[in-house]
């Protein structure tokens, strides 16, 4: 299975990481991708057999319950994340955004399909961050809460002490993902031997437990409960929750390590331990308070304490990297303004800190511990967007494998058949999550994609009126010259998203200062719908005539774009033009936009991408142009 018919691949070592051997990458993925889905165990059970889903702890309901558990992590996370839709990589990169660009590269430009694949995996993005503030906050709370089980008189300190975990995670980002992983890497890995122990050594007491790998124990728990049994699914689903973070930070890793990772370490240990939950609960129906901690031998729970409240540190480094490479990801596709992108790894391109994204979600997460409480109380707001999100994956996943994948297809596209059935389950059953808490991260998703399609929106709404009311290149550039102004030595670089119309800065230059330089190049920056962009594509020059050129700069979505580096790097005397940076100046217009009522947007989302286009980082400084060598010219557009 291979995504070679999409692109050729990027250059070697473009993506790459460095020297870090395969050991070290397999034990970096323990500890920053799964953290998510391997905290899991603190809470699962438990919320299963929560009063509102009112199942009674005997034999058959714990079996039934654990043999969910089991076959949503083969099915879901084993088949459909990390053996079939991590190959759908694009060179790389993983997450919904790179999914959706491999699915909109198998349809027609502009085509109603391609926008609805464009609307999908918006919404599936969104959606991701809404679910994704839950689990730093649903993870620590979680692991705290062990202090009511070994000492109840400290419950008050178990709101404090889970914000002073979470401000230390968050203000530790910018350190970067290698260096945590490092850290978090071993850390991870005993906390999986420990969850494997803990199950062996509750298991021995009840083998029994062993029969729920037999899938017609979930079978028949569904014959006993009848159409009511679906809402448990509702439970079972947070034991999947991080499926989709698996996928989003394998750039950062790589696909091979991760799966390494899964297949022989990390889901033994989680079912393991599910298991030996399960166990207990028939040996002592009352441990279904917190089976977790009860499980635990007293002399080892405040050791156990301090490694669950570690691993639920992780849990929410799991989310937060994957949001920095969906945010970055929608950054250079267009669907978000530019921020500041920070690098942290010399040797692994992935592994970056966006400082807005970050600050951002510690708010939310810090607002939803102290709105909520307690993990049970998180627990009915968690799993309604991740199951849509999972949903809108399987969609995606099928439009590339029917288009990508002609080997494979013949399989691939029924299995999405029965993802589909299952994701589909997932979403009913916590759509009755709603009314309770799960309106939250819905309503995030969609304030968030509300703000993601007015951006894209509105940024085609001011091309549209740049270009309406631009002059011609080609009609303009022999009017000028036929009496042209005095020429200054000098290279005049003119940034512009129309090559086909004259800058507004450069209309302002020859207006105000009367001048044109010895030599103009109206430079346009392009982003693929590849990570990166091979060599030989990087860079386009075609003069036109008088010293004047047209220059083209591409960069893939997953590149920081550093124009003067990509000029000088692909410069070639063959082009006749050599781009000296101190003879250099970049002219760029910035514009001001005004909200016209019956003009493109409703006026409210008109004034909305108003106030993102005022705070966005300028095109200059995320395109790495030195203040010293810009000239900005402003200008109002309607729109």
């Amino acid at each position: 299975m291979s995504t070679s018919n999409a692109n050729p691949p990027a250059a070697p070592g473009a993506h790459g990481h460095g020297k870090v051997g395969l050991a070290g990458l397999v034990v970096g993925a323990i500890g920053v991708v799964f953290g998510d889905i391997g905290t899991s165990p603190l809470y699962t059970i438990r919320e299963a057999f929560a009063p509102h889903y009112g199942l009674v702890a005997n034999h058959d309901t714990v079996l039934g319950v654990l043999s969910m558990v089991f076959w949503s992590l083969m099915l879901v996370v084993t088949i459909k994340y990390v053996t079939i839709i991590m190959r759908a990589d694009n060179d790389g990169e993983g997450g919904i955004m790179a999914l959706m660009a491999l699915a909109q590269r198998s349809l027609r430009k502009g085509s109603r399909p391609a926008y609805l694949v464009g609307i999908l995996g918006i919404f599936g993005a969104s959606l991701f961050f809404g679910d994704g503030v839950i689990t730093p906050a649903i993870s620590v709370l979680s692991a705290v809460e062990g202090l009511e089980v070994i000492a109840p008189q400290l419950h008050h300190w178990i709101v404090p002490v889970t914000l002073v975990v979470l401000v230390t995670l968050f203000a530790t980002q910018r350190y970067g993902t290698a260096k945590v992983g490092r850290v978090f890497g071993p850390v991870t890995v005993v906390w999986f031997l420990a969850l494997a122990a803990l199950g062996i050594m509750n298991i021995v007491h009840e083998p029994e437990v062993l029969k729920a790998i037999n899938p017609l124990w979930a079978a028949r728990f569904f014959l006993d409960h009848s159409f009511g049994g679906i809402f448990i699914l509702g439970a079972v689903v947070l034991a999947v929750t991080g499926g989709e973070a698996i996928y989003t930070d394998m750039g950062h890793f790589g696909a091979r390590p991760i799966r390494i990772a899964w297949y022989f370490f990390v889901l033994p240990s989680l079912m393991i331990n599910y298991l030996g939950q399960g166990a207990l609960i028939l040996e002592d129906p009352a441990a279904i308070r917190n089976p977790f901690y009860i499980g635990v031998p007293e002399w080892a729970r405040w050791p156990m304490l301090g490694l669950a409240t570690a691993a639920t540190v992780i849990a929410s480094q799991a989310v937060i990297t994957g949001g920095f490479s969906v945010a970055r990801q929608a950054m250079q596709l267009g669907y978000i303004p530019r921020m500041r992108i920070m690098h942290t790894s010399r040797e692994t391109i992935g592994q970056i800190y966006i400082p807005a994204i970050n600050w951002s979600m510690m708010v939310i997460v810090i607002g939803l511990v102290l709105g909520f409480g307690s993990s049970a109380a998180l627990a009915t707001a968690y799993g309604v967007s991740v199951s849509l999100t999972m949903l809108i994956d399987t969609l995606l996943l099928a439009i590339v494998a029917h288009a990508l994948w002609p080997r494979w297809r013949k399989w691939v596209v029924p299995l999405c058949l029965v993802f589909f059935a299952i994701d589909l389950g997932f979403v009913v059953a916590n759509g009755a999550k709603i009314p309770v808490g799960g309106w939250f991260p819905l309503v995030l998703g969609i304030v968030l994609f509300t703000l993601l399609r007015t951006w894209r929106r509105g940024r085609q709404l001011l091309h549209d009126e740049i270009r309406k009311e631009g002059i011609q290149l080609d009609s303009f550039l022999p009017g000028l010259m036929l009496a042209p102004p005095v020429r200054v030595p000098g290279t005049a670089i003119f940034l512009t998203a129309d090559q086909g119309v004259v800058p507004h800065a450069l209309l302002h230059n020859l207006k105000h200062n009367k001048v044109l330089h010895e030599r103009n190049v109206f430079l346009t920056v392009e982003t693929l719908s590849t990570p990166y962009a091979p060599a030989h594509r990087r860079l386009k020059i075609e003069p036109i005539g008088d010293d004047f050129h047209r220059v083209l700069v591409r960069f893939g979505f997953m590149e920081t774009p550093d124009v003067p580096l990509a000029l000088m790097r692909s410069c070639d005397e063959r082009d006749g033009i050599y781009f000296d940076p101190m003879d250099t100046t970049y002219f760029a217009s910035r514009e001001t936009i005004v909200a016209e009522a019956h003009r493109g947007m409703p006026v409210w989302r008109d004034r909305l991408f108003a106030l993102m286009h005022r705070n966005a980082a300028p095109a200059t400084g995320f395109f790495h142009i030195p203040g010293n060598r810009l000239v900005e010219l402003g200008s109002q557009v309607e729109i």
